[in-house]
């Protein structure tokens, strides 16, 4: 054996000879007592707030605006918010991060709300159309049936707390902020059902 090998073994039989010292000279595990931390004061469970209004984004788009340098990119974003007890409204706001612009479209929600005339069921009282842009929509009673809707005009009557109705939009339009327009449009012209 060379002599490395044998100071490895010594020093191996020493820790042995010494571990049931060790074990005797350390404390034995109790179990630990919770205790309060008295600097901390009582603890916070605050209720979160609902907000007043229900926001569904309807469109988030990356627009680009050329200068000499190049391009600067920035976001538009399409919001519609409502209480779902008829009053609704569009938003659109523009920045150079989404949260910004997302802020910028509820402001602009907020300040273009309607208030939507209901009947007793939360449905539409009569037949309304109407035109924002190139897009047209048709909403009309469907009792019974639910909200029967495509594209952003979904959100828009869902938000505004409107069921049992069927809408229908005749323009081939894709531009989901104007379709969500021409709903809030429409809905705008909806006459108080006569008692």
């Amino acid at each position: 054996m060379e002599p490395k090998e044998i100071q490895k073994e010594i020093v191996a039989e020493e820790i042995v000879a010494l571990e049931p010292a060790v074990v005797e000279l350390a404390p034995k595990a109790q179990p630990r007592e919770f205790r309060k931390n008295s600097r901390k004061g009582p603890p916070r469970r605050e209720a979160r707030v609902r907000p007043e209004f229900d926001q569904k984004i309807v469109s988030i788009r990356r627009v680009t605006r050329v200068v000499t340098g190049g391009r600067r990119f920035a976001f538009s974003v399409g919001v519609v918010i409502g209480d779902r007890k008829g009053r609704v409204g569009v938003g659109l706001g523009k920045a150079g991060d989404t949260p910004v612009a997302i802020d910028k479209a509820v402001r602009n929600a907020r300040k273009n709300m309607i208030k939507v005339n209901l009947t007793k069921h939360s449905s539409v009282p009569h037949e309304v159309d109407a035109k924002f842009s190139s897009s047209r929509v048709l909403i009309m009673r469907a009792p019974g049936k639910g909200i029967l809707a495509g594209s952003s005009v979904r959100t828009v009557l869902e938000l505004a707390g409107i069921k049992e109705v069927s809408a229908k939009l005749f323009s081939r339009s894709k531009n989901k902020i104007n379709n969500a327009k021409a709903a809030i449009s429409a809905l705008s012209k909806l006459k108080a059902q006569k008692k």
